[in-house]
C-alpha cells in the first residue's frame, strides 16, 4: 500500500507518506526533492494566490488548513496569520462582519457571535503552526468560555434571540448532536481547533467534545472522506453554521486520535471496525465521490489508525 502512495503524482502525498508512514527524515534526498516540488506545484501556487487575496479571516483560515495539509510551510503562512490576527476582536473571537467596531475596541452591535466565525480562522492558525501564539491562546480561551454546560458548542444565537442571561434557540435537528444540546457543526469545528494544540488536545474540553461526536453511531458512507476532498480542493469549503455539517467518519476518527482517544473506548473501537470493513483491494479505501482521492483518503486513514494504535498500546512498566 505504501508503494502506491509513494508513487502518486502529487509531491505532497509522496512527501507526507514518506515522512509520516515510512519515517523518512528531512535529509533524505527524495524528501528534499519533494519539498521543492510541493512549493512549485500548481495546487500550492493557486492556494497562495487565493490566500494573498483573501479578506475574510474565515476564508484565509481554511486556505491555511489546505496549505498545511499539502505540506507547505513557506513564509506566506506567517504573514497570513498576522493578517488574520489583525481582525481579531478584543475578546479573542472574530466577528461576523469585517466592518465592525473592533478598531475602536468596542463589541459588535450585530449578532453576539457565531462559533464558526472563530473556529475556522483558529484552526487555520493552528494548522500553520501558531497554536501557542498568545493571540491564538486568547481565541482558545474565548472558545472555552462559549461552551454549553454539557461541554458542546452552540452554533451561536442571533441578535434578537439569546444573549447574556437569555437562552439561545434550540439547534436545528439536522445539525443537533445526538446526545448533546449543542450544534454538531460548531462542536466539530471547536474540536478541530483543540486537536491541533500541543496541550489543549488532551484537555477535558477536547475529550468531552470528541465524546459528543462519537455518540453518533450511524455511519454515512457517502460522507467518508468529505474533509479530505475539501482539503485537497475537489469540494468547496463553504457554509456558515453548516461548515462542518457533513458527518465524515474519517474526520471524526482523525480528531479523536489527535485528542488521545484509544480503542479502549467502545465507540472508537466500533468506528475503527466499521472503517476497516470498508478497506478495499491492496489496502486502499475508495472515496465514494472522487475515485482519484482513494490514495489521499487511504493515507489519511492509515495515519489516523497508526495514531490510535500508538495510544492503545499497553505501557511497558520496565
Amino acid at each position: 500500500m505504501n508503494t502506491l502512495l509513494l508513487g502518486d503524482p502529487s509531491p505532497s502525498l509522496r512527501w507526507r507518506a514518506a515522512v509520516e508512514l515510512e519515517g523518512a527524515t528531512d535529509d533524505d534526498d527524495d524528501v528534499k526533492a519533494w519539498q521543492g516540488e510541493i512549493a512549485a506545484s500548481p495546487a500550492v501556487r493557486s492556494l497562495l494566490g487565493r490566500l494573498a487575496a483573501a479578506e475574510r479571516p474565515q476564508d484565509a483560515g481554511y486556505l491555511l488548513c489546505q496549505l498545511a495539509y499539502l505540506g507547505y510551510r513557506g513564509p506566506e503562512l506567517a504573514a497570513a496569520v498576522d493578517a488574520i490576527f489583525s481582525q481579531q476582536q478584543p475578546d479573542g473571537s472574530w466577528s461576523l462582519r469585517p466592518d465592525d467596531d473592533r478598531t475602536a475596541g468596542k463589541p459588535s452591535d450585530g449578532p453576539r457571535f457565531v462559533t464558526m466565525q472563530t473556529v475556522v480562522p483558529l484552526r487555520g492558525i493552528a494548522a500553520a503552526g501558531f497554536a501557542t501564539d498568545p493571540r491564538a491562546e486568547h481565541a482558545y480561551e474565548w472558545l472555552l468560555r462559549e461552551r454549553l454546560h454539557d461541554g458542546s458548542w452552540p452554533s451561536g444565537p442571533k441578535a434578537d434571540l439569546g444573549g447574556p442571561g437569555r437562552p439561545g434557540p434550540p439547534e436545528k435537528e439536522y445539525r443537533r448532536l445526538t446526545r448533546g444540546e449543542g450544534c454538531r457543526s460548531a462542536t466539530t469545528g471547536a474540536v478541530a481547533c483543540l486537536a491541533l494544540h500541543p496541550q489543549r488536545s488532551r484537555s477535558d474540553a477536547a475529550r468531552i467534545g470528541v465524546d459528543h461526536l462519537l455518540a453518533r453511531e450511524t455511519r454515512d458512507e457517502s460522507g467518508l472522506g468529505w474533509e479530505v476532498s475539501r482539503l485537497v480542493g475537489l469540494e468547496r469549503a463553504m457554509g456558515q453554521l453548516t461548515f462542518y455539517v457533513t458527518v465524515d467518519p474519517a474526520f471524526v476518527l482523525d480528531l479523536a486520535s489527535r485528542c488521545g482517544a484509544s480503542t479502549d473506548d467502545r465507540q472508537v473501537q466500533a468506528l475503527v471496525t466499521w472503517l476497516e470493513s470498508r478497506r478495499g483491494p491492496y489496502g486502499l479505501w475508495q472515496h465514494p465521490t472522487h475515485p482519484q482521492l482513494s490514495r489521499w483518503l487511504t493515507f489519511d486513514l492509515e495515519t489516523t489508525l497508526r495514531r490510535i494504535n500508538r495510544v492503545s498500546l499497553p505501557v511497558d512498566p520496565g
